[in-house]
Parts: C-alpha cells; structure tokens; sequence
C-alpha cells in the first residue's frame, strides 16, 4: 500500500488546482495546508510518500520515519532536503523541472516592459488625479524608453534564460549571454561577464544561487553598468546585494530594477528593497512561477515522479 502526505498544499495551492491524477496515483493522500519543520516527522509517520515544497526534512526528519522511501518536491530546488541522510536512509529524491518557463519568462519581460514604459508612475499619477490637472491631453513626466534595439544580457542561459532571450528578440532586443562569473574560458556564442555587463542596458538574471553567484550583483558591478541600464531578477534572492541595489538606484547609478525574489522570504525581518523612496523599482512577492498552469504542472509531474517510482524507474531524481 502507497501512502503518501503533502505537508504544505497551502504554498501550492489556492483552491485552483485539480489533485484527482494525483490522489490517484497513491492509495492513500493525506494532505496539509501547512507543517512546521518540528511536526515533520510525526505528519509523515508510517507514509512511504513525504510530498513538500518548503518544508524542511532534516537527517532527523528522515531518521525518524523508516517508512520513507520516497521524497517529491514540489519545487526544483532541493536546499530543504537533507540529500545525504536521504541517500543513507535509502530515500529516494525527486523534484519538478520546467513547469514554469513561460511564466517566468513572461513575467522577466513584463518587468521589463513596465519599467521601460514607466507604467507603474503613471498609473500612479492617474490614480493621484495628475491627469485631470495636466494642462494638454496628456503628460509626459516619466521618460519613456522602447526595448528595441536595446542590448539584453541573459545571465543564465539554461531553459528559463533562453525562453526570456526568444521573446526578447521578438520584442526587438539585441542579446548576449554571459559566460559564467569567472571562467577562464569564454565558449563561443557567450560573452565574459565583466565585458557584458559594461555594454549592457539589461540585465535578466536566471542563474542558480551558488557560492559563484552569490552576490554577484553588488556596487562594484552596478558601478561599470550604464546609468541607463536596468536589472531583473526572477531567480534567487542573494544573487543581486540588496543594499547596493537600493544604493544605486537612489544614486541614479543604474536606471531601474525589477525583482520577484529577496534573500529573505517572506522578509519579515524587514529588506532595503522595501523602502518607499526608491526610484524605478519593481517588486512582486516572489510570484513569477504561479500562474495556474505552471502549479497545474507541477501536480502532473509530481504524478508521474510516483508512478515512475513505483514501476521501479524513478524520474527527475536529485542526487547529493
């Protein structure tokens, strides 16, 4: 018999998605809108199915449920799991991969638009009754910028970083992509980091968060982009500095920033990204993954992810 239990639907779920496919693949779901690391172990208890998204499963966790055989997460990221107590438990790993290209992609460009169109400004000034005082049948107070012809760095060139490239090509965009941070070697049809980031207007990050990334984005490299150049980030909070970040807009060192992720989330212990008097600065709630059929994905692979363990060809597996 398969049991299995979801620890925390609520980070998934709205009451949107469709969990028939997947209620069937088990014998038995047990699912709960939230779970605290401390009650992990007990809410998995005898399942052999562990089903999370941002729970965390320490070597504890997973030591004290020797029913487990199998961990789904509903994420590609995998920092929340304890790889090697995993694989010393003989617990098997597996993740969702994919599922929210479009969606992000769409969202890196939306920024992208509503910062170059200075959409959020004047919508603002509307709603603050500019319009009705304007002395012409419009008002002009924001620069407008066009993406074509612009020069777009793709920092991270995997499917989400190609997917943002495509429709920014289509938008008129010139676009280069960055050779990793570091690297000794250039391969052809990239270019070095510190060379791009000084040509180009914008930057779209899509890169994992690794000691190599990590802050890679900070005052120095603001310092040789252009004052008319602009950063989205909708791939890890840690990879832009967000104090240096602040500090450039304000100073006009760089034009604009769109950001969907902060190093802490939710930033509950405050963030400087969260100050009222930034210039151009786009945030949303770490939000760019969530459209319904992106979540409506992640359900289907996560259906497949059993169903291929339990044929004994497990798919999607994550190694340590």
């Amino acid at each position: 018999m398969t049991r299995a239990v979801l620890l925390d639907r609520e980070t998934l779920d709205i009451g949107d998605l469709d969990f028939t496919e997947l209620e069937s693949s088990v014998d038995e779901l047990v699912t709960y809108d939230q779970t605290s690391a401390h009650d992990a172990a007990a809410r998995i208890g005898d399942a052999r199915v562990a089903i999370v998204n941002k729970v965390v499963l320490s070597a504890d966790v997973i030591e004290a449920c020797p029913a487990l055989e199998l961990i789904c997460v509903l994420a590609t990221g995998v920092n929340n799991i304890d790889l090697e107590a995993a694989q010393r438990c003989g617990v098997t790993v597996v993740n969702c991969r994919g599922y929210g290209t479009e969606a992000v992609s769409q969202h890196a460009i939306a920024m992208m638009l509503a910062l170059h169109t200075r959409l959020v400004d004047y919508h603002q000034a509307v709603r603050a009754g500019r319009w009705e005082q304007a002395p012409h049948f419009c008002f002009l107070d924001y620069p407008i910028r066009e993406l074509a012809g612009r020069m777009l760095l793709v920092v991270g060139h995997g499917e989400l970083g190609a997917a943002v490239a495509h429709k920014a090509e289509c938008l008129g965009m010139r676009v280069q992509i960055a050779e990793r941070p570091g690297a000794e070697i250039v391969r052809p049809g990239r270019v070095a980091f510190e060379k791009a980031i000084a040509e180009t207007d914008v930057a779209t990050i899509h890169c994992p968060l690794t000691q190599a990334t990590h802050d890679l984005f900070n005052a120095r490299v603001f310092g040789r982009m252009k004052p008319d150049a602009m950063i989205i980030n909708t791939a890890r909070g840690g990879i832009v500095n967000e104090s240096d970040l602040a500090d450039a807009l304000r100073r006009g060192t760089i034009a604009g920033a769109g950001m969907d992720v902060l190093t802490e989330e939710p930033p509950k212990n405050g963030n400087p990204l969260l100050a009222a008097d930034i210039p151009n600065l786009i945030m949303t709630p770490h939000s760019a993954w969530g459209s319904r059929t992106a979540r409506q994905c992640i359900v289907s692979q996560t259906c497949e992810n059993i169903t291929a363990w339990k044929d004994q060809a497990p798919v999607r597996v994550v190694t340590g």
